[in-house]
């Protein structure tokens, strides 16, 4: 397994992505971005960037915060990720940069990039839909839902949106915002919800339900096989 630390730059701001891919395999892939957290890029994406690497994808874990800059705290994760949130267009710029240095790589395979993430990165990844970028699939892993005000008349990526149905950071009202968006912009959507499942259900250290972060196992191990599925339908 190949595994680079690779610097790239928006505007003035230094940023620090993680690509991996397996070598043993020839010739430019299909690759998938990974956005981080509201922490940072950290050892969760860039474990999840091996798994997919495995696979058969080059993986390339993108920093949206800058290098090294990561949140130990709640009060730091929401200093490093509120001016994005205030911000969206400066939030898609920054987004843009990473696709833009991937597809500099000589691993990846142009035409057929995805994109997901997890939490402020499920946002970050529809965020591109939204932009129309080009790009074959995105994939939000219990996303912040909020919309942008950024979308384009015409969706041309596949969203898969992943969710916990008691997630108190995107509730039902959220739910029924994105999905009317995104049919009025004539997105290829799937919405998979997962019963009795609140927010961070992919994270193992996520264990506080009275603030509605909790690990689900099984949702854990169902929404990657969805994942799986729409890399390969989207990815082919």
């Amino acid at each position: 397994m190949r595994e680079q630390y690779i610097e790239y730059r928006d505007g003035e701001a230094l940023l620090e992505g993680f690509l991996c891919y397996d070598e043993s395999q020839p010739g430019p892939r299909p690759t998938v971005l990974i956005n981080h957290a509201w922490n940072g890029r950290d050892d969760f994406v860039e474990r999840k960037a091996r798994r997919l690497a495995w696979q058969g994808y080059a993986c390339f874990a993108l920093d949206n915060f800058g290098k090294g800059k990561r949140g130990t705290t709640n009060e730091e994760c929401s200093a490093l990720m509120t001016p994005f949130m205030k911000d969206r267009a400066m939030l898609l710029k920054r987004l843009q940069a990473g696709l833009a240095t991937a597809r500099t790589m000589p691993i990846v395979d142009a035409r057929r990039i995805a994109v997901m993430g997890f939490c402020f990165g499920g946002l970050c990844s529809l965020d591109l839909a939204r932009a129309d970028a080009d790009v074959r699939g995105v994939v939000s892993f219990h996303g912040l839902l909020k919309p942008s005000g950024l979308t384009e008349p015409k969706i041309r990526a596949r969203v898969l949106m992943l969710h916990g149905y008691d997630d108190p950071m995107a509730p039902p009202e959220d739910v029924l915002a994105v999905a009317k968006e995104f049919t009025a912009a004539g997105a290829d959507w799937q919405l998979h919800a997962y019963g009795q499942t609140v927010h961070a259900f992919t994270n193992p250290v996520a264990n506080s339900r009275a603030a509605g972060m909790q690990y689900d196992e099984a949702a854990d191990r169902r929404s990657w096989h969805a994942l799986e599925e729409f890399l390969a339908e989207a990815l082919k």
